[in-house]
């Protein structure tokens, strides 16, 4: 009988421990009703929540190892640890993600990048979307939204003959043939067609050349990603220091950046409806263009008197863009804090 009851008393003990996860969102709920606003998550909402914190915590530490990976003189002083990052921020960005929906556990939904805020010495967790977030965000909160969306790149060898709405023709259209489908040739262009199904002369074909797709590539844009060039680092065996030495080619994924890109562009084009705007999308909107700016910033000054900005292995990439996210600092370095743990865990 005591035996038994041991059992159930264990049995209900496990049923009652938290996950991390959970332990997390009723951080995030807590951290964002302080502010003195209610609030109540779906049980879809705050699966989410648990979604950005396994997600989160496998960035934080990535970002860690890459940041102890970088130069002594190149290496931010303040580690990169859930104990560093601006938990009030996250919050309220979380909770706005999740209730528009973005899913960091699906592929190309919402990137996480943490980016040292310089006036608080923390890390602002900044929420960049994918493409597939845009196409998220659109859908809910656009004014004419199509039936679907094509985006395609255009090789050489491709018969592309766009069809522009004119006196004889009353809905806009293209004609697209892959000539070759194995050897396709070089890419030189690409195009994204809107279409309506009840209102067909609504469609619209946008297209460019490849040289107008690459003017939206990232200013810093990682060759992991785009191709080309970048610095061959060595480890210096009597040393043991990382030293340059020469330079070597990566292919990258060049085909699918541009195509990410012509997407972004196709969503990025849908106009929002005025009416549909909530507190989730003007958070979410007015952070990451804040974030952006507040990047950019710190990349002129970092670099206001190098002639040339160069990056190692222990970069921080945006995975949609293929953009480098991360600041160079000339700053005293202090040894980083072992614990990597969320606070309160």
């Amino acid at each position: 009988m005591t035996t038994k009851t041991n059992e159930t008393a264990s049995t209900q003990i496990a049923k009652k421990e938290k996950t991390a996860g959970e332990l997390f969102t009723e951080m995030v709920v807590k951290e964002f009703t302080s502010t003195g606003e209610n609030l109540a998550l779906t049980n879809f909402q705050k699966r989410l929540c648990q979604n950005y914190f396994v997600t989160l915590d496998a960035v934080l530490k990535t970002a860690e190892e890459k940041r102890l990976k970088k130069d002594e003189k190149y290496r931010d002083r303040i580690a990169i640890t859930w104990q560093t990052v601006n938990m009030e921020l996250l919050a309220r960005n979380v909770v706005s993600a999740a209730r528009i929906g973005f899913d960091p556990a699906q592929k190309n939904h919402i990137n996480m990048i943490p980016y040292k805020n310089n006036t608080t010495n923390k890390y602002d967790i900044v929420l960049m979307e994918g493409y597939r977030g845009m196409e998220l965000k659109a859908t809910k909160y656009g004014l004419d939204v199509p039936d679907s969306v094509t985006t395609e790149l255009v090789y050489s060898t491709d018969n592309f003959k766009p069809i522009k709405k004119d006196l004889k023709n009353q809905v806009e259209g293209y004609i697209f043939e892959i000539t070759q489908p194995f050897e396709r040739g070089d890419i030189v262009g690409g195009f994204y067609y809107f279409s309506y199904t009840e209102k067909p002369q609504r469609n619209t074909l946008v297209f460019y050349t490849v040289d107008e797709i690459l003017k939206r590539k990232p200013e810093y844009a990682s060759v992991e990603f785009w191709g080309g060039e970048k610095d061959n680092w060595v480890t210096d065996e009597a040393t043991s220091k990382r030293k340059k030495e020469g330079k070597v080619q990566v292919e990258g994924w060049y085909k699918e950046m541009l195509w990410k890109t012509l997407r972004r562009a196709a969503y990025g084009n849908i106009t929002i409806d005025s009416q549909k705007i909530d507190d989730d999308y003007l958070v979410i909107s007015t952070n990451e263009r804040k974030s952006v700016d507040d990047i950019a910033d710190e990349k002129v000054k970092a670099n206001a008197n190098k002639e040339n900005l160069t990056f190692d292995e222990a970069e921080l990439v945006n995975e949609d863009t293929g953009e480098v996210t991360n600041q160079v600092e000339n700053q005293p370095t202090s040894q980083p804090t072992q614990q990597s743990s969320m606070p309160g865990f």
